[in-house]
């Protein structure tokens, strides 16, 4: 009986000595974890990027409104008169030499009524179609290519232009 017991305490010796050796992390288990986390950036890349792009739509959608409400203030305040075309269009680019990311508008003493301020790379488009009458579309270039149009004569909200339309600096 001693005999089973003193092997026992061995084995048990044996045991516990080869688990103080055994540290660390196998291959299999630290390839397992870098599937996982490949999988998991498979599915959260997109997610993203179809975050950015919608959010850069919003961006131009809500720079459409913002024109809308400096130009509807500047028809108030300037005699019911719309801006002439004098902004035919302005981009958030950032590159100063052509484009500006904000532009003002003034009444005919050249007092400021307003100002038009657009997003980064949003391409931003006025024109005026009649004494009554006015056009404005944009569109962000880190977005999906949606194009957001206002028409005065039709009034509304901002709509996504079906087809036939690009903001351009000399129309819509």
């Amino acid at each position: 009986m001693q005999n089973v017991i003193d092997r026992l305490t061995v084995k048990r010796d044996d045991i516990l000595a080869k688990k103080d050796d055994d540290k660390g992390f196998t291959l299999i288990e630290l390839l397992v974890v870098v599937v996982i986390i490949g999988v998991l950036v498979a599915i959260a890349v997109p997610v993203y990027l179809n975050y950015r792009q919608g959010a850069a739509d919003k961006s131009a959608q809500s720079d459409v409104r913002g024109a809308i409400s400096a130009i509807e203030q500047f028809y108030t305040s300037n005699g019911n008169t719309y801006p002439s075309g004098a902004l035919s269009s302005i981009s958030g680019t950032g590159s100063a030499a052509t484009t500006v990311s904000s532009i003002d508008l003034k009444d005919s003493g050249n007092n400021k009524v307003g100002s038009i301020t657009v997003s980064d790379k949003t391409q931003l488009t006025y024109v005026l179609n009649s004494a009554s009458d006015y056009t404005i579309c944009a569109k962000n270039t880190g977005g999906s290519g949606k194009i957001y149009v206002y028409r005065s004569k039709d009034g509304g909200s901002v709509q996504t232009a079906t087809s036939g339309v690009n903001p351009t600096s000399t129309g819509c």
